[in-house]
């Protein structure tokens, strides 16, 4: 009996030893760090409206009950995906002056008879602004070398007029280079200023989330060293580097000092704190820019988060987000 308990015990001890360190490896990713200014073009899940306009003293969208931020979905019973998809619909329409809406808001499908309305040259408008993309810039944050998956941002594409989460039916980040920057002052943020080349594809987006933008990277890989990604009790206040670019496509890393961290578990965003101390990119940047969300924070030879957000008051400081965030977030 002794005996087999004594086995019984062992056999335990071991499978905890064995159960141990594959949890420990589970959570010792490591990714390639980026740094790359990337354009980034996300398609929309419907057709979003974006604003509301008058026709001869009418407003069709209105009397319709359509609202800035309802996404269009359907016209005539016919699913529309794209403003080409939705014209195409009008212009084909036997019923042309009455056409049946199918739109979604705040994840409620409704129905509604939008009556376009005769503008003066004989063309009948919808009184709908409509947006169906939205393109811009980012930084490239990490690229895990054994699935091939890409994550940037380290924060959510939003809509700006609507102030909507763009919802993503396909996308892609492209090449880009950074051409100008325009500086950040107290109370005005400034941007990185860039040229596009969208037929330069770097990889294809499948999810945009409170965490940044990730989806499938199909470029060539950065020549540079692949880094274990930190857990947030690994992180301390203190010296730390990022890694963006400022002219062209050169990737540089600067100077940064994190001044107060957040490890509340329930909190995935604003982790971390930081001020710019490298005089090389205040002088150009005058602090965090537009077009820095993403950039890469390391520290110890780890990469342990991502530029998320400028402080208005104090361009000098900034926000990331711990890089273990965005990599739970990216397995959704």
């Amino acid at each position: 009996m002794f005996l087999k308990k004594f086995k019984n015990i062992a056999y335990a001890f071991l499978l905890v030893l064995y159960i141990i360190p594959s949890f420990v490896f589970a959570y010792s990713a490591y990714v390639i760090p980026g740094g790359e200014n990337i354009g980034i073009q996300i398609n929309s899940k419907g057709i979003i409206i974006v604003g509301l306009y008058k026709v001869n003293g009418e407003y069709p969208g209105k009397d319709a009950g359509l609202r800035i931020g309802d996404k269009i979905i359907a016209i005539n019973n016919a699913d529309v995906y794209t403003i080409s998809d939705m014209v195409s619909e009008i212009n084909k329409s036997k019923q042309y002056t009455n056409l049946i809406i199918r739109y979604q808001r705040n994840n409620v499908f409704s129905e509604t008879i939008l009556t376009l309305a005769k503008h003066n040259d004989n063309v009948y408008k919808t009184g709908l602004y409509v947006k169906d993309s939205v393109n811009g810039i980012g930084t490239l944050t990490y690229i895990d070398p054994n699935t091939k998956t890409f994550g940037a941002l380290g924060h959510e594409i939003i809509e700006k007029t609507t102030g909507q989460k763009i919802e993503v039916k396909d996308g892609k980040i492209f090449k880009s280079d950074v051409v100008g920057i325009e500086k950040s002052i107290r109370g005005s943020p400034g941007e990185k200023n860039a040229r596009f080349y969208a037929d330069k594809i770097l990889g294809s987006i499948y999810n945009n989330t409170v965490s940044g933008v990730f989806g499938a990277y199909t470029g060539a890989l950065p020549n540079r060293p692949s880094l274990k990604v930190a857990q947030p009790s690994e992180v301390t206040l203190g010296p730390a580097t990022i890694y963006t670019v400022l002219t062209e496509q050169k990737v540089e890393a600067f100077d940064i000092n994190i001044i107060k961290l957040n490890n509340n578990d329930h909190q995935k965003f604003k982790n971390i704190l930081f001020e710019i101390i490298d005089d090389k990119l205040l002088d150009v940047t005058g602090g965090v820019v537009q077009g820095m969300s993403g950039s890469p924070i390391i520290q110890n030879n780890q990469i342990i988060g991502a530029v998320t957000h400028v402080i208005i008051d104090d361009s000098k400081k900034g926000y990331g987000i711990y890089l273990k965030w965005m990599l739970e977030e990216a397995k959704n």
